[in-house]
């Protein structure tokens, strides 16, 4: 069975978007002509179209081609289509290897580097309590910020190994008693947790924006409107509901003392009782906290002598 190989799909992808197309185009050339019999290329002018690539196309098409997904059985075909996505022969291979940390000072005196290696320390951060493995919980940021490298003098590439694992090409053989700092800016690269897990969700297909950071809960009371007031005022069931449960008197109690009413009662006669105040058992606190003022019963249903009570009793 052959297995579909995703790194030369989305190298078709590109030759049919003309955007895509045009920028690929204008860094192959650079990056393949040979200047002389020692220079492979102009490397300054491969970086230069490099960067011109990864931030004029779409992320659809570029990312496409630089973290497309290889199964674990294909590190020939897949792997090395991938790896050759940034033409390595000129825009990452050196004569010799240089040390990391003095290549890290030669990238801090550019300013392009320099603010797209710090982009990458801040937004590809791992940490290992985090599900996503980034410290700042967001993929798309850490992939944005590999890709800022491609085309300094830090260009980043993949390396020839069985995981995703990326590295500038340097090494610390030369680094004397800097040797762990040296050895912690190559892993920051090389067991970045981070960045393979974000490698890994472009290639598979996951949302890169799934990892950003939800917003906190509302915790301030909605605003009512005087529209809204008049509607719920003009519900026959508005307060009678708000009876049947504890927290709804109180709510809708402390919805009247935020609009600053002077009376504690409600227009339609609702008295509320603040259960903190008050003091007494949650039961007898709700038995009083919602009495309608008085209203006299239909005349048409009272004795006469019953309804002269009623006005005596209402004169005096």
């Amino acid at each position: 069975m052959t297995r579909e190989n995703n790194c030369l799909n989305a190298a078709k992808a590109c030759n049919l978007n003309d955007t895509c197309k045009k920028y690929r185009s204008a860094y192959i050339s650079p990056c393949t002509s040979r200047v002389s019999s020692a220079d492979v290329c102009n490397k300054r002018k491969c970086h230069k179209a490099l960067r011109q690539f990864f931030d004029k196309v779409p992320p659809k098409h570029s990312y496409g081609m630089l973290f497309c997904s290889c199964p674990p059985s294909d590190q020939s075909a897949c792997s090395e289509r991938r790896r050759q996505t940034i033409v390595p022969v000129c825009s990452y291979d050196e004569k010799q290897k240089p040390n990391c940390l003095e290549l890290q000072a030669s990238c801090k005196t550019n300013y392009i580097c320099r603010s797209r290696l710090a982009d990458f320390f801040a937004n590809c951060q791992p940490e290992p309590r985090s599900l996503s493995g980034c410290l700042k919980e967001n993929y798309a940021d850490c992939l944005l910020a590999y890709s800022g490298l491609i085309g300094t003098i830090l260009t980043p590439n993949y390396l020839r190994t069985p995981k995703i694992s990326v590295s500038p090409f340097c090494d610390c053989s030369s680094s004397g008693n800097n040797k762990d700092e040296c050895d912690k800016f190559t892993e920051f690269f090389a067991e970045n947790t981070c960045l393979r897990n974000a490698i890994q969700a472009f290639g598979n297909g996951t949302d890169v924006g799934v990892w950003q950071p939800m917003p906190p809960p509302q915790t301030t009371p909605p605003i009512t409107t005087p529209q809204q007031k008049n509607r719920e005022r003009g519900s026959p069931n508005a307060i009678d509901n708000s009876l049947n449960v504890d927290n709804s008197i109180y709510h809708f109690c402390g919805s009247l003392q935020a609009q600053k009413l002077k009376s504690n009662s409600s227009a339609d006669g609702v008295l509320c009782v603040d259960p903190l105040v008050d003091g007494r058992e949650t039961s007898n606190a709700i038995g009083n906290s919602a009495v309608r003022r008085w209203s006299p019963p239909s005349l048409g249903l009272l004795p006469p002598l019953l309804w002269l009570s009623h006005c005596t009793r209402a004169i005096l």
